[in-house]
């Protein structure tokens, strides 16, 4: 049975030709990534710009959650998020600030809570102030941090350092372009959304350390060739398996953002786009960046030594004895 293959195993696209391309275009997207934080700003959900969170029961021990999502709406207190709890009948009811204070803010509880009726049972009312939620973004930054720096302090040790400055680079794209998405779709951005950047981060150092750890193999086969067809050759190589992973999990995610309902759906849309960033932060910006950084001293006269011969080599090798097949049957 012939298996399914979304690329050729025996790829030779020349990705490092378009090195010049890719970094403008990736800087202009990084520039505008900022700028819109800096002036549209992210929209915050109740985690972090603050807000109330109700917790009921439903008596008849299953909750109905389009009918308390479309109950609560009416209630002119702005976006509202209905979530379950786990069990069946605990459902979470949160929104946002409401100006006018703290009377305000009592105001908009006891009307989502005339609105859940009397078939659930208020069990907690608890309010998150601008002083939890800036410990919340502060702590969510934190983590972000410190995950990038350990991966990355393990990539220095594991491969050389041009690898790690690479990874770096890349990394600090991939986030950089996600803060922009978040700013540009203004989708909510909660803890959810921090599980999503550092899911981000961990799917663009596994597909950066796929390709690294190809182009390490491949340098100690390939001694002559240079730079620029040694990181083609590597990266072709893992073009199936880098395209086949992609699939996969843009179809699984996919399935989140139709069947997974709004409480999920920012988490999703942001994976969809984070997993083709990080894929090609991995071809167009971190592997470029090796040959910028010195990753073999060319210049320095590196010994003229090949376990194998060159990709170009085995190709112009196989041509020969092709053609010298033909003319031996003329």
């Amino acid at each position: 049975m012939k298996l399914l293959r979304l690329a050729p195993e025996n790829t030779t696209f020349g990705f490092m030709r378009f090195r010049r391309v890719s970094y403008p275009f990736s800087a202009l997207l990084s520039i505008v990534s900022v700028v819109l934080f800096l002036t549209v700003g992210m929209n915050f959900g109740i985690d972090f710009a603050g807000g109330t969170l109700i917790e009921v029961r439903a008596n008849s021990g299953h909750a109905d959650l389009a009918k308390l999502r479309a109950e609560t709406e009416k209630m002119n207190v702005g976006p509202v998020g209905v979530q379950g709890l786990g069990q069946p009948s605990d459902v979470a009811i949160r929104f946002g600030l409401q100006p006018g204070g703290d009377a305000a803010q009592e105001g908009a509880v006891q009307r989502v809570t005339r609105a859940v009726g009397e078939d659930y049972t208020v069990r907690q009312t608890s309010v998150v102030g601008p002083t939890v939620s800036g410990e919340l973004v502060q702590s969510g930054t934190l983590g972000v941090v410190i995950s990038i720096v350990a991966v990355l302090c393990y990539l220095w040790f594991r491969f050389e350092w041009q690898f790690a400055v690479g990874a770096i680079i890349a990394t600090m794209h991939d986030l950089l372009l996600t803060v922009g998405f978040f700013s540009i779709t203004q989708l909510e951005f909660n803890t959810t959304s921090i599980a999503a950047i550092l899911t981000i981060v961990g799917y663009s150092l596994n597909e950066t350390v796929v390709v690294l750890d190809r182009i390490r193999e491949m340098m100690r086969k390939y001694r002559r060739i240079s730079t620029n067809e040694l990181i083609d050759v590597s990266v072709n190589a893992v073009l199936p398996r880098t395209i086949m992973t992609a699939t996969t999990v843009f179809l699984a995610l996919l399935s989140l953002v139709v069947f997974g309902g709004e409480v999920i759906r920012s988490f999703s849309l942001a994976m969809m786009f984070g997993i083709f960033v990080a894929t090609y932060s991995s071809i167009f910006i971190c592997s470029p960046m090796l040959i910028y950084l010195g990753l073999r001293p060319e210049a320095a006269g590196e010994p003229a030594i090949t376990t194998e011969p060159s990709p170009a080599e085995v190709r112009a090798k196989a041509q020969l004895e092709k053609t010298g097949t033909a003319k031996a049957a003329v």
